[in-house]
């Protein structure tokens, strides 16, 4: 597939891409959803070898799609597995986008009616969100990437100067003793660690867009860099404020941690909601290069235009933000999300490698 100028994108956009998928709902969930696993201060080395593991993944990923150049793993799949296989896995991947959509809108919606909206109807906050969002798709993949670029460097700015604003409540005593308990705890948490690098499975599409796909390696490695770092500041600013045992009965640890500090005299005393509007842009990239990455799967496996899946797929997405009937539905309904991801991202893009290698090497040695 011959993509136009317009569609492709650079190196560093690609980059910027996977870090506002991988950005999600992790800043505000991770610090309590490792800290129950783990169980001790060292969370941050468990996110720092979950980073590692997905860096990983994330190139054996690029290594594949550089394989077939110009194609998407849509299409490359059944090149290498067969069509009717092919088409199977690539349903497979669409749904997995379109569940993460739905889940990253459900979970603003929840954030934003318990802090913002409260008392808005499920159905406004949604209908609005997704719309724009279609607004947004059917330029295609490059206006969704210069929106990322615009939208990092503000998350970076904020998010950086919120987090360092929390000093003044910080406890390194908190953070204390490292590897107490030794390493079994932190190895015990690396798997739910690993879940909040979910995004990098973006780059089964991207490297078709790249103008420099031979670069695509580069992209992902920063593009998941940049979101361990956002992910080790947060648990460490987390876990030296609130403790272990405060964040563990805490639903959204970040936002407590930002609420329950105030600088008097400036115009803005409390900052929460300073996080709020980075996490709600990180949020709308997240949703909105799912809900492209599902709209592209279906089109080019049934070979029609893009754009009437991205109509097609908003009641669909709808459907599945109201489905969890509360926060414990919704939490769910991400565990589930981020296990199938593994096999999804972690197991397959293997196996397709090695199938794909062995076959090249089959045909190269025949006479």
């Amino acid at each position: 597939m011959i993509f136009s100028p317009k569609d492709r994108i650079t190196t560093p956009q690609a980059a910027v891409v996977v870090i506002n998928f991988i950005l999600g709902t992790g800043i505000l969930t991770l610090p309590r959803a490792s800290v129950e696993k783990v169980k001790t201060p060292d969370v941050w080395i468990t996110v720092i070898i979950g980073g590692l593991i997905a860096m990983l993944a994330g190139v054996m990923i690029v290594k594949l799609s550089q394989q077939f150049p110009e194609k998407t793993f849509y299409q490359y799949s059944r090149i290498i597995v067969g069509k009717w296989i092919g088409g199977i896995l690539s349903i497979l991947i669409v749904c997995y986008f379109l569940l993460t959509a739905g889940f990253q809108v459900r979970a603003m919606v929840e954030v934003t009616g318990f802090y913002l909206l409260e008392g808005t109807p499920i159905w406004a906050t949604t209908m609005s969100f997704i719309w724009v969002g279609l607004y947004l798709t059917i330029g295609g993949i490059n206006p969704i990437a210069r929106l990322f670029e615009i939208i990092f460097p503000i998350t970076v700015i904020l998010f950086l100067l919120v987090a360092f604003m929390s000093f003044g409540i910080f406890e390194m005593d908190n953070l204390r003793p490292v590897l107490g308990l030794g390493v079994i705890p932190v190895l015990k948490g690396v798997n739910t660690t690993a879940l909040a690098y979910t995004g990098l499975e973006i780059m089964l599409f991207l490297p078709a867009f790249m103008i420099h796909p031979d670069k695509a390696v580069k992209a992902v490695v920063v593009g998941i860099a940049i979101p361990l770092t956002f992910y080790v500041i947060t648990v460490i600013m987390v876990i030296g404020a609130l403790s272990v045992d405060g964040v563990v009965t805490r639903t959204w640890p970040s936002l407590d941690l930002i609420r329950s500090f105030e600088i008097p005299g400036l115009i803005f005393e409390r900052f929460e909601s300073m996080l709020l509007v980075i996490w709600i842009m990180q949020i709308f990239a997240t949703f909105t290069i799912a809900y492209y990455a599902a709209a592209l799967g279906l089109a080019q496996l049934f070979k029609k235009n893009i754009h009437s899946f991205l109509y097609g797929l908003l009641p669909v997405i709808y459907i599945i933000t109201i489905m969890p009937k509360n926060i414990n539905d919704l939490f769910k309904l991400g565990d589930m999300i981020g296990n199938v991801a593994i096999y999804l991202f972690g197991l397959l893009p293997l196996l397709l490698l090695i199938v794909s290698r062995w076959k090249v090497g089959k045909y190269e040695a025949k006479p």
